[in-house]
């Protein structure tokens, strides 16, 4: 019974472990030894491809410590179309993406990408749409639509999680004028009912009696608020672009909002257009990497404040100013002053632990712009807390739980 209840565990250290620990591992299996199941010998087969070292002189996993699927099993990489579908099948999905890409960084195996049977077989995650978009300009034409049907798969899923939070939080936000005959007593516009109903007030009891109550509508009129959304197309912002699309794609498409969304490296694209259109025509707009002017893109974004006090700027930035950094805290001072609501976000995305120029995200915090790294799921509670005049330095704190401030 015994050996029955502990041959699981040791199964998965062996997973875990490689070859190099099967003869430690099996002196506490049953008679001695480990054997694995022909299910978990196609694991290990997957697991050995990427994480053990071959007579090539490849290597494991970084950082690996002796043992850690160290020993060799020589040259054993299997076909890649079929790997894949091993690693599909037999792990759960948040460790096929995990495999996935560690297959693509450690391996070296992005130009197989450009082959349609190989791309068809991945499993399309955040992570590899960032891959696609590094090699974008490499892709072949005949791999081209399966790459964006990828990329379409990964954004309708993003834009599915996060639509209704967002265009609730907006809705939900926004000053109230227009009136509805809908019934709410949440909803009641009490001073107008009270001024409308005046001469409905009787002496004997005292009181008013409305005759017509009058509600708020949370209906507004186009374009009350202006949201600019500044994003940093650098490599090391990949993940942080792609959730910035999704999200400036959803701000577009509420009425209320005017949406810009600007991408920018050492030059700056106005990326208006193809975000309200379409996310996906965004995406392959960018050109991840090269180096950073972000005090060009600020100026470049000053033009579509017409109405500061209405004004949402989003800066999507590791902060490592290539430009004119002294010019750039002084813009980003001066819009603050003006009355823009501004935020600086080190990071947008799940994993939210940036690597950023710390002196500079202080000193913009300490200017009134707060900066600190961002999941998906918090920012609608900011952009709710933006357009209702709340202090986002200190909302930022009390959503703390959610996502550690940068400064």
């Amino acid at each position: 019974m015994a050996d029955t209840v502990n041959r699981q565990p040791l199964s998965r250290w062996r997973l875990i472990l490689g070859e190099a620990a099967e003869e430690e591992l099996g002196r506490y299996g049953q008679n001695g030894t480990l054997e694995l199941s022909s299910d978990e010998l196609i694991m290990d087969r997957a697991l050995a491809a990427i994480y053990d070292r071959t007579e090539d002189g490849g290597e494991g996993p970084p950082g690996a410590g002796s043992g850690a699927r160290g020993a060799g099993r020589g040259k054993s990489a299997p076909r890649l179309a079929q790997w894949l579908g091993d690693v599909r099948t037999f792990f759960p999905e948040d460790v096929v993406s995990v495999i996935q890409n560690d297959a693509m960084e450690r391996k070296g195996w992005k130009q197989l990408l450009f082959e349609p049977e190989v791309l068809a077989s991945v499993k399309p995650d955040i992570q590899l749409v960032g891959t696609l978009l590094s090699l974008k300009g490499k892709i072949p034409e005949q791999t081209k639509d399966t790459a964006r049907m990828l990329v379409q798969a990964v954004v309708d899923e993003l834009v599915k999680r996060m639509s209704h939070e967002l265009q609730r939080a907006v809705t939900g936000a926004l000053n109230r004028r227009q009136h509805t005959p809908l019934p709410s007593l949440s909803g009641i516009d009490w001073k107008r009912t009270i001024q409308r109903n005046l001469k409905h007030y009787d002496v004997e009891r005292k009181r008013i009696i409305p005759e017509k109550f009058y509600y708020f509508d949370r209906a507004k009129r186009n374009k009350e608020w202006t949201v600019i959304v500044d994003i940093d197309q650098s490599g090391s912002m990949a993940e942080s672009v792609i959730w910035a699309s999704v999200i400036g794609s959803i701000f577009a498409s509420i009425p209320a909002l005017d949406t810009r969304v600007v991408v920018f490296d050492t030059e700056v694209v106005d990326l208006t257009e193809q975000c309200a259109n379409d996310p996906v025509d965004m995406l392959f707009g960018i050109q991840l990497g090269g180096g950073t002017n972000i005090d060009k893109s600020v100026a470049y974004c000053e033009q579509f404040i017409k109405e500061p006090k209405k004004t949402l700027f989003i800066l999507i930035s590791d902060l490592y100013e290539g430009g004119n950094q002294s010019r750039l805290i002084r813009r980003m001072r001066e819009m603050r002053e003006a009355g823009v609501k501004t935020l600086g976000l080190l990071a947008l995305s799940d994993e939210g632990k940036p690597f950023y120029d710390e002196r500079l995200a202080r000193v913009l915090s300490k200017d009134g712009t707060p900066c600190f790294a961002c999941t998906p799921a918090m920012l609608p509670q900011l952009v709710e807390g933006a357009l209702k005049g709340q202090d986002l330095a200190e909302l930022a704190k009390r959503l703390d739980t959610q996502s550690k401030p940068g400064v």
